[in-house]
């Protein structure tokens, strides 16, 4: 099975609540040249995530509880770790990288040590 296959439902209903959530934020951005501070994303739910930046930006989901897991339904995942920090500059359509760890499951304590 193709993994776009597997991640296409949740991505799309992820992808069209981003184009409604932040047509807002896109325009704002693009009058600013394309700059945007990085927002904390630090313990919020994967959903919050989606739907707090760009829809252009590339966004790499790793589950940092160890074990390899598909990140199939965002609902059920939060992030431990973001990068870029949180208030740094970053283009819209830049990279960000998030590892989560499912709701209910504590942070794994170097990706938590690693944070200070």
């Amino acid at each position: 099975m193709k993994r776009a296959t597997v991640l296409g439902a949740g991505v799309a209903l992820a992808l069209a609540a981003v184009a409604v959530s932040s047509a807002e934020s896109v325009a704002g951005a693009e009058e600013e040249g394309g700059e945007q501070a990085m927002p904390d994303l630090l313990g919020k739910g994967l959903w919050r995530v989606f739907t707090a930046l760009d829809p252009r930006t590339r966004l790499d989901v790793h589950d940092v509880g160890g074990g390899d897991r598909r990140v199939l339904w965002p609902l059920n995942w939060r992030v431990c770790t973001q990068h870029p920090e949180p208030g740094a500059a970053r283009g819209v359509r830049g990279r960000v990288v998030v590892g989560v760890a499912k709701k209910g499951e504590a942070c794994p304590a170097r990706v938590t040590a690693a944070r200070r």
